[in-house]
């Protein structure tokens, strides 16, 4: 089955196509919007991740033919009343890279004690076809900012995202750890049966 990841972020499309291979959806057909270069963006004018991620799977699908399935995720933190939330990848700008926007992470979090430091990862996924939106799902993963970066895995805020459980932050885990307890791949868990059917009757 054909279907297009709604995405030009070449991490995510890496880290997606590993975490359906580990469900078992590796004989997905995957493409990205790099793929298609025709194919224009969604204004994500959503106000949650759930809005946006269906905003960009309803695009790509209308403007590919192809099912699509789409991500809007991010870290919410809760001394600072969610955000970064959904502006998560424009926190620092809109050209800001990882390290630019944990900066300003570590900055707006310099005198909150490790008490206050809650956060979670969220990650909304929908998949879309020719009839709409027909699977979505939203999950998170549980952690704390930390003071300063660890680890040199993964990318976005894995760095500063650590794992009280594990003693580590999500940087520091090993990408097969991470595909297992991100909030990406518990999301893709959720969509697993609701895939594997499209696929069966889609081939």
């Amino acid at each position: 089955m054909k279907c297009v990841l709604a995405t030009n972020n070449r991490h995510k499309r890496d880290e997606l196509a590993a975490i359906l291979a580990d469900a078992g959806l590796d004989t997905l057909a995957l493409t990205t919007l790099r793929d298609h270069p025709g194919v224009a963006p969604a204004a994500e004018t959503g106000v949650t991740f759930l809005e946006n991620a269906r905003l960009k799977a309803l695009a790509a699908s209308q403007q590919t033919g192809e099912f699509a399935l789409a991500d809007d995720s991010g870290l919410v933190v809760d001394a600072l009343n969610g955000a970064p939330g959904i502006h998560s990848a424009r926190y620092a700008g809109p050209d800001a890279r990882d390290r630019d926007r944990i900066e300003k992470l570590l900055r707006s979090m310099s005198d909150v004690p490790v008490a206050n430091r809650s956060a979670r990862f969220v990650c909304a996924m929908v998949v879309a076809g020719d009839c709409g939106v027909l699977l979505e799902a939203e999950a998170s993963c549980a952690g704390r900012v930390a003071s300063e970066p660890y680890g040199g895995g993964g990318f976005g805020y894995d760095p500063v995202f650590f794992l009280p459980d594990r003693g580590k932050t999500m940087a520091e885990v090993g990408q097969d750890v991470k595909n297992r307890i991100s909030h990406r791949a518990r999301a893709v868990h959720m969509l697993r049966d609701g895939l594997l059917k499209l696929m069966r009757e889609h081939g």
